[in-house]
């Protein structure tokens, strides 16, 4: 394996793998990430003209689910334009003088990457607010009556916000951003491209069956695609296979609890409480957190998503339910449909919980 290769992976410490591996595969520029088309033009677009003009481009809001891109678009975005990135996320924020450090020590042009952004302190978007859109803050000197704001300016920069739940943004901060783009699940043949480039990068010798079949199996999601085709390298490694193929990748996505319809050990014990413990449902989301032992955010963003869109789970004023689909897959059979149970994978627009903002709890 050669050391002097960019897009080679070399060897090194086990412990800096995941680390190198992560880095590696990242596509550096906006004419190489794959999928998002939509939001891949709109973006190419706004950085064009912000490149003429020879001024920073808006503020850039980035939402959807976990693990497609959001983080990789920040970086081709600071990339695009020639200019240095600082990372950070709204839970390391809960100050607002944890904030004012960091945008005073912005450079001109500079990118601020702010993941999990909805998370970010109330004092600390209030701030956010008047940075963004008059490039100023007001730092507060002294306590008291005798407390005195003093307005330091601060040069262009540009905020990329990422969030995977776009609805908990306040409408002022939401409002600053100048260009919101939603990333959705990418489709198989997307995947396939992203793992055929991949596999080579990490040197796995792979057919396209094999290739085929972990997209299949990854959810729409690109990071869970890259992550189950480096384990389908382990497997091969161990059992002394030559390459990845068909029946390599089902054995090794089987031994790791992923299923033919790409629902993992979190995606069955959800599926499997809706209908054994609750009968189809109506369940309210943290009733059925407790009964899978998981947290109401991990089900809510991590599970949900990808069970209602696949169709397994439906989403319904009075809270979530099984559909006859996943009765199917768990191979049960569903009792007769209860009066008052409606509701398709398609509802958006549901009643929320006054007190927490939740579905059907």
């Amino acid at each position: 394996m050669s050391t002097n290769d960019p897009e080679r992976l070399v060897d090194g410490d086990a412990g800096d793998e995941e680390r190198r591996i992560e880095s590696a595969l990242r596509p550096r520029r906006l004419e190489d990430f794959p999928g998002q088309t939509r939001v891949r033009d709109q973006l190419s677009l706004v950085l064009e003209a912000a490149r003429r003009r020879e001024s920073p481009p808006d503020h850039v809001l980035l939402s959807g689910p976990p693990g497609l891109g959001k983080t990789t678009l920040a970086m081709i975005i600071a990339a695009e334009l020639e200019q240095p990135i600082r990372i950070t996320s709204g839970p390391a924020i809960q100050h607002a003088g944890d904030l004012a450090s960091i945008l005073s020590s912005l450079a001109e042009g500079e990118v601020l990457f702010l993941d999990e952004i909805h998370r970010m302190a109330r004092p600390a978007e209030e701030m956010l607010y008047l940075a963004m859109e008059d490039f100023r803050v007001d730092v507060i000197v002294g306590k008291g009556p005798g407390a005195t704001a003093i307005p330091l300016e601060l040069p262009p920069f540009t905020v990329v916000g990422a969030t995977t739940r776009s609805g908990l943004l306040p409408a002022p901060l939401r409002d600053r951003f100048g260009f919101t783009g939603h990333l959705d699940f990418y489709k198989t043949e997307d995947l396939v491209t992203i793992l055929t480039k991949n596999a080579r990068l990490l040197e796995i010798d792979a057919d396209r069956e094999g290739i085929e079949h972990i997209a299949s199996r990854s959810r729409g999601t690109p990071r869970i695609a890259n992550r189950l085709l480096r384990r389908v390298r382990d497997w091969a490694q161990v059992y002394g296979q030559q390459s990845v193929d068909l029946e390599s990748a089902n054995a090794a996505l089987t031994l790791f609890d992923v299923d033919d319809q790409g629902l993992d050990r979190l995606d069955r014990a959800v599926l499997e409480a809706l209908c054994r413990r609750f009968g189809g449902g109506p369940v309210g989301l943290s009733t059925l957190a407790v009964a899978v032992g998981e947290e109401p955010d991990t089900v809510e963003t991590v599970a949900e998503p990808f069970l209602v869109r696949e169709g397994f789970m439906i989403r319904t004023p009075r809270g979530r339910a099984a559909s006859p689909q996943a009765w199917e897959h768990l191979g049960l059979t569903p009792p007769p449909p209860q009066k008052g149970v409606q509701g398709t994978a398609s509802q958006d627009a549901l009643p929320l919980d006054s007190r927490n903002g939740r579905l059907g709890n």
